[in-house]
Order: C-alpha cells, then structure tokens, then sequence
C-alpha cells in the first residue's frame, strides 16, 4: 500500500501517524515544503521516502511530486493530511490521481462550507441555528431584528474562529460590514451553550471504530480576540445523547475512513425552535482530528493509541486496539506570555508532578488559540480537573 502522507510534520505529533502506518508495512511517502534537514528523526524514521516542494500552496508543485510518487513506487492508494487547512487540496489531488480512499472535490463543500453543513444536519435529526448568508447590510440588521442580537458571524469556510465576531448592537453591525474581509461570511442567531464534540474514527462502511467526547470553552473566538485563557478537556465518558447525535450526524454525512470532529451546544437555557436547556443542537463539523495535541488527550483520557486504531482503518479497516481500557480526564491549560501569574513553572509541576503528561511551547502559528505554553494533566475527576485549571491559569489581579 502507497500512503501519501502530507504536511508529516505539522502538527508536532502528526509523525505518530506515519509511524503506525510503516509499522504496518505501509510504503509512506511524505509531502511538504520544509526542509528535510529541518524535520525531526522522529519524522524521518517513519518515512519511506520525503519530497520537498517549494510551497504547498502551488497546486502545479504538488501535482509533479504525486507524479514522481507514482513513477517510483506505482498508484497511490491513500492520501492524507489530517489538516483542515489541506481538506479541499487534498480532494483535489485525490480527484486528480483517482485516489479511490477518501473524499472527492465534489464532497469537500459540504464539509468545509458551514452553511452547506445545515441540510445535514437537519437529516441527522439535529437543529441548527437559523442563518443569513452576508449580503447587504439592510439584510444583516434585518436579520437581526428577526432573530434578536446578538448574532455571531464568520466566514462560511473558515478554519477555528478566525475572523468571527459577536454582534450585539446595530453600530457592531455597521463596523463589521465597513471592515470585513471579502470572504463568504455566514451569520447565525446566537447560542448560549457549552460546546461538546464528538471525536472519532470511521471505517469503509461509515460505521464508528472509535469514539470520544471533548469539552470546550464557549467562545473560542472570544479566546482569540480577547487573548484570553484556552482550557478545554477530554471527558472520561461520552454523553448518551451526544453519542445519538454525534452517529447519526456521521451517518447524515457519510463519513468514511477518516477521523472526525463534530462540533454540538448544549444549551444553557431554553431557546425557541432550538430545544429546552441540556438540548444538543449542532455547530459545525470537521473532518480531520481536533487541533493542536487532543489527539494525545485522546490517548491519554482514553488509555488507548489512537494513531494505532487510525493506521488499523487504513490497513484493516478496522482496529485491533482494546478500546475497554480505564477512562480519565486530559485537561489541557495554556498560559500566556506577559501574564502576572500567581504560580510558577516549577510550582506546577512540583504539585502535579505525577500527573502531568505534555509540558511544552506552543509553535506561533497555532498560539492565537491555544496560547504560548501549555500543561495537560491525567486526572481522575472533574474536580481535580476544575483545580488543576485553576492552579496554571491563577493572575494576580
């Protein structure tokens, strides 16, 4: 088998993919534009071979090196990323080369466009927000009056919260129309809930191999914008009703041998045409793993290797891990520079010192959301959790 891995290096963890894959007698064939000498040998040891191109960005670059994977080492039969920012180039290049695994260009807009995400939902059973594609601004004010501010938009195929707002008045409104970006923006009524995914991994017939849940802050726009705290955390049991949901939104959009993130509220009051307050009502989802190091808290809270179970799909299509392993909380808590807080580094890992599992920098690119340094901690209940949070993140005032 001939696995096209792209972007192996980023995130940091992302080796461990390509490791489980050679470890499975997988021919894997990196893709990127770092230097090789720039790659770790954790990176190095896990590929059969790497190519460079000069930017991943030029489609024509990335059609020349698939094409000397393919004169080397004959058809390619997979290609992946595990990357939302990859999803569409990725389809493309499947579509291109035939790459019968995985999702076609035809298939990425109903993944990568949030207001595509709508009909799907409502066949999965699932309610959504109610929605305006931005236009005008008399129809984004008219919108809100029908709806009620605030109303939260961003960009219709847009990765995390960059460039999502709240709006809460008409003078938001207007100063939102006189800056945005030219982009597709989608606007949404405002939901006030707790957000939960559903994180897992299908195989070839759509059927969960895997499952898991993650709590996350309510706004991590707010997060961004506000260069707030991010904490967040992998639960040591999935919800019933979120896993009900979070299958039949997997069924609804026929996810097939990949991982997944789908994102739901629960609803912290009762809001009309939505459900009562506890109701799951859909976000949005994401075809890939969650961001940063979750697949680690995966691991962590779920005793497992996920990457294992992932190589598993790709080769047996379905996996040989035991998933009936003791289930804990992985608590993540970044910290950011600047900030007055009220205990040092070595304070935190002196007090949690058997407990903590990932202490490390944050790389730039991904620091807007997750901060510049970041604890995550094995632990036993939410409130070691709730304590744990509240020790790394304490400022003065």
């Amino acid at each position: 088998m001939n696995f096209v891995f792209v972007s192996p290096q980023f995130p940091t963890s992302y080796w461990n993919f390509c490791n489980r894959l050679k470890q499975r007698g997988v021919t894997v064939l990196g893709l990127s534009d770092a230097p090789y000498d720039s790659l770790s040998e954790q990176v190095k040891n896990s590929l059969t071979e790497y190519y460079r191109v000069d930017s991943m960005e030029d489609y024509d670059q990335m059609v020349r090196a698939l094409g000397y994977f393919t004169h080397q080492y004959g058809k390619i039969d997979w290609l992946e990323s595990n990357n939302e920012y990859w999803l569409t180039q990725d389809a493309r290049l499947r579509t291109d080369f035939n790459i019968t695994t995985g999702m076609k260009s035809d298939q990425v807009a109903n993944v990568r466009r949030k207001s595509a995400m709508k009909a799907f939902y409502k066949k999965a059973g699932v309610p959504t927000a109610r929605y305006h594609m931005v236009s005008s601004l008399e129809e984004g004010l008219a919108f809100a009056e029908k709806v009620g501010y605030p109303v939260f938009v961003k960009p219709d195929a847009g990765m995390g919260a960059e460039e999502s707002y709240k709006l809460s008045n008409p003078d938001e409104m207007r100063y939102f129309y006189e800056t945005k970006s030219d982009v597709d923006y989608i606007m949404e009524e405002f939901i006030t809930g707790d957000i939960w995914s559903y994180d897992g991994i299908s195989d070839s017939k759509g059927d969960i191999i895997f499952e898991t849940t993650v709590s996350w802050p309510r706004s991590v726009a707010d997060i961004v914008n506000n260069k707030d705290h991010l904490s967040y955390y992998t639960a040591n049991m999935l919800p019933e009703d979120l896993r009900r949901a979070g299958r039949a939104t997997v069924k609804a959009f026929d996810v097939r041998s990949r991982f997944f993130h789908l994102e739901f509220f629960r609803l912290l009051d009762d809001k009309e045409g939505l459900g009562k307050k506890g109701d799951i009502v859909a976000l949005e989802v994401n075809m890939r793993p969650a961001g940063g190091w979750t697949p680690d808290m995966y691991n962590y809270a779920n005793s497992v290797d996920v990457y294992s179970i992932w190589a598993d799909m790709v080769v047996y299509d379905k996996t040989y891990v035991d998933l009936n392993q003791r289930k804990y909380f992985a608590v993540y808590a970044g910290r950011r520079n600047g900030k007055n807080y009220i205990h040092t580094p070595e304070e935190i890992r002196e007090r949690y010192h058997d407990q903590i599992v990932m202490d490390e920098d944050i790389p730039e690119i991904i620091s807007g959301a997750m901060g510049d340094h970041m604890w995550t901690a094995r632990l036993d209940t939410e409130e070691q959790k709730d304590e744990f949070i509240d020790f790394v993140q304490a400022t003065w005032q």
